[in-house]
């Protein structure tokens, strides 16, 4: 499971918190302008907008987890079990495959408004990138600093739905989210006022008694509600560092904890948690055993070239003793 989450100070910022059993050995890739996209059904594509995400190589093609465009344009894959539904290929309709969503996207449009134009026609076509990679059952937020949507591929068709909350978890689907969050209005961050019963004099005990009722569970629904007050009624900061500082604290608002959540194979954890400045194509990140966060700026690379450019996580903390 997943949260994602943008956040707005000086410059804007998007990220999510990856949450999983295993890791697949992803790394934070560079893919330059003129490396060649050879989509499964559509034009090969040349020459595009630069991106900068985290990703999983395989065969010199980078299946994006969540990643930004030199323009901003930003989008984050979550996991979406039993609603994701991906049909045939249709003729009248631009086809993609899931794993293609993210650089298809990316390559072409350098805002939402341009994404929603070429989701309008768009097939998200029941396709694996290989017999041993299987598609995974996604939807996607899509942001830039003006705009945020969601897109899930549903039966009954491709759904756009606008995302005034900029947060995305998993199940349900998003329109269930935003009527959930309802049954929070009265949760606060300042102090409670007592409506229990005017003949009692209540009073708070502690600081922080207006956000009773705030889940706490690892659950998406849950995710969604803290992930969105957290966000929602977060501070910005003025400087580089209190802003992806600020970010950072939504996300571990939401992070699991190994032992928390029992699956199959182990045990679900936040594998990383990144946060791109959007402006500045600056992709910063986090993992479970290094919460020293690290930095990989796009525009230090040779943007114009064909070749993909990586960089491990740095998974190890180092501890720091001031004495």
């Amino acid at each position: 499971m997943c949260t994602a989450a943008t956040f707005f100070s000086k410059d804007f910022y998007f990220g999510r918190n990856l949450d999983y059993e295993f890791s697949y050995n992803e790394t934070v890739t560079i893919t330059p302008r003129n490396f060649p996209f050879d989509f499964r059904h559509m034009r090969k594509c040349d020459k595009h907008y630069a991106m900068i995400g985290m990703a999983f190589v395989q065969n010199d093609y980078p299946l994006y987890y969540d990643a930004t465009n030199e323009k901003g344009l930003s989008i984050a894959g979550l996991n979406f079990p039993k609603n994701a539904f991906y049909s045939k290929k249709i003729r009248s309709k631009d086809n993609v495959a899931p794993f293609e969503f993210i650089p298809y996207i990316l390559a072409k449009c350098k805002d939402v408004s341009e994404a929603r134009k070429i989701l309008s026609n768009l097939n998200i076509c029941d396709e694996d990138f290989s017999n041993e990679l299987p598609h995974s059952p996604l939807h996607w937020i899509i942001a830039d600093k003006k705009d945020c949507i969601v897109v899930e591929p549903l039966s009954e068709g491709l759904k756009v739905y606008d995302n005034p909350v900029g947060i995305l978890t998993n199940n349900p689907t998003f329109d269930y989210h935003l009527i959930h969050l309802s049954n929070y209005m009265n949760v606060s961050r300042n102090e409670p006022i007592n409506r229990f019963c005017e003949n009692l004099n209540l009073t708070p005990y502690s600081r922080g008694m207006g956000g009773i009722g705030l889940p706490g569970d690892l659950s998406s629904a849950s995710r969604f509600v803290k992930a969105a007050f957290t966000k929602l009624n977060s501070l910005q900061g003025s400087s580089e560092v209190e802003s992806v500082s600020q970010f950072f604290h939504i996300l571990t608002s939401v992070e699991q904890q190994k032992g928390c959540c029992k699956v199959e194979k182990g045990f679900e954890h936040t594998i990383y948690s990144s946060c791109c400045n959007t402006d500045k194509c600056i992709y910063y990140y986090t993992t479970y055993n290094n919460s020293q966060i690290v930095g990989v700026d796009m525009n230090k690379e040779d943007l114009n070239n064909d070749s993909l450019k990586s960089y491990p996580l740095l998974k190890q903390e180092k501890l720091y003793i001031q004495n």
